[in-house]
Parts: structure tokens; C-alpha cells; sequence
């Protein structure tokens, strides 16, 4: 597989480096030499698009790689800098552990210098190196001037304390330096968070001819093998990775932290897209509603009212978004706040990624932040209690980070890691087993021992509520309902209104075994739930049991007492008739004694007919058939032709 056709993924052929791998995202205005910096220092022309080279204008983004001393192998991702394809210079930096801010010795800051270097600041790059270019134009006392200007411009941002190189293209001064600072830089640049789950925000998409789809980007959190399977969110489409390249050769595994192109089986490029992110099943829930801490940008034009449109951009992804403003009336430029955006389309990131923010017409640039919740529900406004739990998630320690998602739903273990994307799994693990031990949290139906990927957990307080809202549900319908023996499985789920089966089914579990609840398979009952007829139900029904006793072999229908089917059940339940048939109920010691008589004149004479049947119990063909075959049915006896034998089941104490 040829990872791009010019340059994208990767250091020379051969093995990749095992050393900590390093984005570099290059950053500045139109003209001042970006692209030209990357080629004289990489070798590699990261204009790939034969517009770009006609145009002499970086249109995409570009990719390249270098060695700097040290052996530290490094991916440059290069961005446009005119402002009508800022928003392709967004989907190249959201990945980058350090920025190559490129500004024009003869020129200084310029306007899509600044707002790069916003973008820079809202998204917290905080490892960077300027590189003043076209150094060979300017006199030392210029170069002073823009280095005065270029370190007041830097003054406020994340990349204040940035070093500046002069450097020219052309002439190749400065290079070595560039590359030596830059080498010193990343020293302290902050690793990748390695030992998550792995993502990779799609930038690229194209096919290979003899190898397929190929999707390129910046991996973050774990590793990808060969093999893998992968869910292409915020789709639920599923790929396997045929390959795996890094700057351009092949590895069979690709580390967090670097530029990588996917080969992918059972995909085409029409099924996959920029903005996509490539990760392992489970591991994101796509939401059409982000809990968000927004700053708006000093320098906005605008201030943000409730429901303002805005453009949403994170990873690779860009859609629209509307403004819940869940702290204020009007945010105004300067200002934070807890904001929830509301998107038409499903979006899929995770806790803690950042993204800008832009106003959509005319597009600039206004803010930015951190998602603190990535599948929220809908919230009103000015709820002291909602400003409260974004606090919580956005600071609290592990353990009250849990407890909060806990407590909105019961989640499955996979779930709450996931939920909690700002913590490790290993964190959450540990937040879990001192919320289970402190009793603030509950395991629902599980076995007992450690908790499994799929078990449901919720905090004491919703389970209490759960439990009781169940109990809730099952008191109505008894005194709807008081001769039935309980109410179906399924409507009392849907009563609950809870969506998923399973988490049912653990609720359950969890009410029955704090005898709560008795489950009898397809019904539901309070424990003390117990059936009473009243008055002249009562009356109706002893007349009906005393023919029965009067005539056990040969019982009256219950037609003949117009009684009707709610009473017979009831009847049946509380143990008072047997059911035979339709329309046939046994006294209870009557259907023992036929039960018992039907097995001993089997054992004395080796078989039963029905005719044989009949004269015994002194009754008629209707009964002795009815009786025989529900006799079967219970694997008391079975058919041998004509005849019944001894069946499978013996009466207890037999």
C-alpha cells in the first residue's frame, strides 16, 4: 500500500521509529512561506494537489516528516493560511502536540496569523516554535522590531514563552537552528495519552488501486494492529484494518501519537469521510447534544445570544450547531460559560476534546473550549442543580466524576468508561470499587466478583429510585388489576419506560434479590401481593368449589354457576381449582387422588385405556380424555398406542 501519492504518514522506508512519535502542525498567514519552510525542511513538497501547485497557494493540508537531531522522527502537517480555507487548516491541527508558527520577517503578524494563533490558544497547543522566514529580506534592526512585535503578539496566548528562529527558505540559514529548537521543544511537549482506547479523526480519504480504502490521520489514545475491527463513528458501518503505514512503511502496528494511513477492508471511500473517526466498537456514543465550557474570544465581533447558530469543528469534524446558553442570558466576548450545543447530525467525540468555535456568515473564528459531557441530556436553564453537575464532571475527583454519570442512568462498566473519557480506565475501575465498597454505588443483577464490561451499575440513589418507581408500577396495576396474578414482563418495563431490555432485566435481578420483587417468569408481583375475591365474587365461587367436592371425578363446568374467566383464574392461582381443559377444573385432592390412582393401576396392570380409566374414577369419555391428556401434557404418563404407561415425571414422595 502507498500511503499517499505525494507525501502523507510517514519517515523513509523501512522500520518505524520505536520513539515517542511527534505532530508538528505548521500555523501562520497566507505567503509567509510555510510550505516553502516544510519542503527546505523536510525535503518533501507538501502541496499535493496540482491546483495548489498551479496557484502557488496551500488549498489542503499537506504532510511530510523529518528527522531531527536525535534520531526524534516527527509528522508535519502543513495548513492553509488564506482565510477562505481556514476551515481545512482546523481539520489538520485538532491532532498536533506541537505548532510551527510560521511568520513572515518582512511582513510580521498578520491577520490569519492571529486568528491561527486563537485557534492554537483555544484548542491548548501549548509547545511551539516560531519561525520568523524570509529572514534574508530584512536588516538585523528590522528583525529586532518583528521579534518585539511577534513576542507582544504571543504575550497572552499558550505559546508565550515560544522560542523564535529566524530562518531563511531560500538560503538555508537558520535550518539547522529551526531543527534543533524544535528537537528541544518536544522534549517537554506532553505525551500522547497512551494506554486508551485508540481514535483516529479521519483528514483524508482515498482509494489505492490493488489495496482499496485508505483513511488517513493523527491516532490518539491507543495502538491499532493489523486486523483490528473498527467502528467508523458517528456511523455504526464497521471496518477491519488491512494495513497499516506510518511515513510511508509498512508497520504492523501503529502508535498513539502518529501520522497514520489505515488500509480498510469492507468500505468503500463513499462510505467514509473526513471527520469521521475511526475507533473500537463501544467506545464512543454519538450524541446530537454537547455539554461544553465556552470562551468566547476577546476579539469576537459578536456576543452569543440563546439558540445563536454557531460552526462546530473538533478532530477533523465540522457541522452545525445551536446555542443553549445553561448560565446566562448573553455571552459576551471575553467571557465563559457552561453551554450546550444542539446539532441536527449526531457528532462523535469524546470528554475532554477540545473545539472552536465559528460564526457562520461572515465565517471567523470566535471561540473554543472543552466537551464535558458528550452525551448529555436536554437541560433547562438557570438549574443550579445542572451548573452543579458540570462542575463536577469538568474538576471533581475520579470518584465524583463516576458518581455523577451514575446517578443520571444506570450504565454498563464499558459505558461509564467511555462516558468518563477524561480518566483512564484503570482510574475508573478504582473510582468504581470505592463507590461499590462506600456504598454510594450498586451493581445491578450481576454475579457476584468484579464487575464485567457488560454490567450495569447505577448510584444508590438512582437505584433506590429505580426500585422504588418499580414498586411504584406494580402497586397501580394490582389494584387495577386484583385478580391477576402480576403484571406481564414487558409492560412493566414499558411503564418504566426503560428502552433496553437488558438493563431491565438487571433492574429486576437486583429488586428480587432484595426481595422487593417476586419475578415469576412472565409476570411481576409485590411480595405481599395476594389475590382476594371480593364479596360476590366469593359467594359465586364456593357454590362452584362445593359441586366440585360433591362430584370430583365428574365436575360441573363453570358455566353452569355463570362464573366468569377473571374469577377461574384467580381461582387457579390461589390453588383452590386445577385447570384440566377448557371449560374442566378439578378440587385440588380430587386431581391428587386421580393423579395417584391413574399411576397405581399403570404399575398393577402395565398399561391404562381410557375405557379402563373411565369405569375406575366412575366418570365419562369428555372427562377421562381430558384428564389423561393433561396427565400427558405433565409427563405423568405418555401414549404407547392406545394405551398410557408410567411417563417421565413422578409425584413427590413417590
Amino acid at each position: 500500500m502507498r500511503a499517499e501519492s505525494a507525501a502523507d504518514t510517514s519517515a523513509p522506508p523501512g522500520e518505524a521509529s520505536t520513539a515517542q512519535p511527534f505532530v508538528v502542525g505548521t500555523a501562520g498567514h497566507v505567503d509567509h512561506g510555510k510550505s516553502t519552510l516544510v519542503k527546505a525542511l523536510t525535503g518533501i513538497d507538501p502541496d499535493r494537489l496540482a491546483e495548489e501547485k498551479v496557484r502557488a497557494m496551500t488549498i489542503d493540508l499537506g504532510f511530510a516528516w523529518l528527522s531531527l537531531p536525535g534520531g526524534q522522527q516527527v509528522s508535519v502537517v502543513d495548513v492553509p493560511g488564506h482565510e477562505r480555507f481556514i476551515k481545512n487548516m482546523l481539520a489538520g491541527v485538532g491532532g498536533i502536540d506541537a505548532a510551527l508558527l510560521v511568520i513572515a520577517a518582512d511582513e510580521g503578524p498578520m491577520p490569519q496569523t492571529r486568528e491561527h494563533l486563537a485557534i492554537l490558544d483555544l484548542l491548548g497547543v501549548e509547545t511551539g516554535v516560531v519561525a520568523l522566514t524570509k529572514a534574508d529580506l530584512v536588516d538585523a534592526d528590522w528583525l529586532d522590531l518583528v521579534r518585539e512585535e511577534v513576542q507582544e503578539t504571543l504575550a497572552a496566548t499558550t505559546l508565550a514563552t515560544s522560542p523564535i528562529v529566524p530562518v531563511s527558505a531560500i538560503t538555508g540559514a537558520g535550518l539547522d537552528d529551526l531543527r534543533a529548537t524544535l528537537a528541544a521543544s518536544l522534549t517537554t511537549a506532553p505525551h500522547r495519552n497512551a494506554g486508551r482506547a485508540p481514535r483516529l479523526p479521519v483528514d483524508r480519504v482515498f482509494s489505492v488501486s490493488g489495496f482499496g480504502t485508505v483513511v488517513t490521520g493523527t491516532l490518539i489514545g491507543g495502538e491499532l494492529g493489523i486486523g483490528d475491527e473498527l467502528r467508523i463513528y458517528p456511523g455504526a458501518r464497521t471496518a477491519r484494518i488491512r494495513g497499516l503505514q506510518s511515513h510511508q512503511a509498512k508497520v504492523s502496528r501503529a502508535r498513539p501519537g502518529s501520522r497514520t494511513a489505515v488500509n480498510l477492508s469492507g468500505v468503500t471511500t463513499e462510505q467514509v469521510h473526513r471527520g469521521d473517526v475511526l475507533a473500537p466498537a463501544g467506545l464512543m456514543t454519538p450524541s446530537q447534544r454537547l455539554d461544553v465550557r465556552l470562551h468566547l474570544l476577546g476579539s469576537s465581533p459578536v456576543t452569543l445570544k440563546q439558540n445563536d447558530e454557531v460552526d462546530f469543528f473538533s478532530g477533523a469534524a465540522e457541522l452545525p450547531a445551536r446555542v443553549t446558553l445553561l448560565d446566562r442570558e448573553r455571552l459576551e466576548p471575553g467571557e465563559t460559560a457552561w453551554v450546550q450545543l444542539r446539532f441536527r447530525a449526531s457528532v462523535a467525540v469524546m470528554k475532554g476534546d477540545r473545539f472552536i468555535i465559528r460564526r457562520p456568515s461572515p465565517s471567523e473564528t470566535i471561540g473554543g473550549g472543552d466537551v464535558i459531557d458528550a452525551n448529555p441530556p436536554r437541560h433547562k436553564r438557570f438549574r443550579p442543580e445542572t451548573l452543579a453537575a458540570l462542575e463536577t464532571l469538568a474538576a471533581g475527583s475520579p470518584d465524583e466524576i463516576v458518581l455523577q454519570l451514575l446517578e443520571r442512568e444506570p450504565l454498563e462498566l464499558r459505558e461509564v468508561r467511555s462516558a468518563a473519557s477524561g480518566l483512564t480506565p484503570a482510574q475508573v475501575d478504582e473510582a468504581i470499587g470505592q463507590l461499590l465498597a462506600e456504598g454510594d454505588a450498586v451493581r445491578l443483577g450481576g454475579a457476584p466478583g468484579e464487575p464485567k464490561q457488560t454490567d450495569f451499575l447505577a448510584s444508590m440513589a438512582r437505584w433506590e429510585s429505580l426500585r422504588g418507581a418499580l414498586g411504584d408500577v406494580l402497586a397501580a396495576f394490582h389494584a387495577a388489576q386484583p385478580l391477576r396474578p402480576g403484571i406481564a414482563r414487558e409492560e412493566a418495563r414499558s411503564r418504566l419506560a426503560i428502552g433496553r431490555p437488558r438493563l431491565f432485566d438487571a433492574i429486576v435481578a437486583s429488586a428480587v434479590a432484595a426481595d422487593a420483587v417476586v419475578d415469576d417468569g412472565a409476570t411481576l408481583r409485590l411480595p405481599d401481593f395476594r389475590m382476594q375475591l371480593d364479596p360476590p365474587r366469593r359467594a359465586e365461587a364456593d357454590r362452584f368449589l362445593a359441586a366440585l367436592a360433591t362430584h370430583p371425578f365428574s365436575p360441573p363446568g363453570p358455566h353452569e354457576f355463570a362464573i366468569d374467566l377473571a374469577t377461574l383464574n384467580a381461582l387457579e392461582h390461589l390453588g383452590e381449582v386445577v385447570k384440566v381443559a377448557d371449560g374442566v377444573y378439578f378440587a385440588p385432592d380430587a386431581w391428587e387422588r386421580l393423579v395417584a390412582g391413574t399411576l397405581a393401576l399403570i404399575d398393577a396392570e402395565g398399561a391404562l385405556t381410557l375405557a379402563r380409566f373411565r369405569d375406575y374414577f366412575g366418570t365419562s369419555r369428555k372427562y377421562a380424555q381430558a384428564a389423561l391428556e393433561h396427565l400427558d401434557r405433565l409427563k405423568f404418563t405418555r401414549r404407547a398406542g392406545d394405551d398410557r404407561v408410567r411417563g417421565s415425571r413422578r409425584p413427590e414422595g413417590d
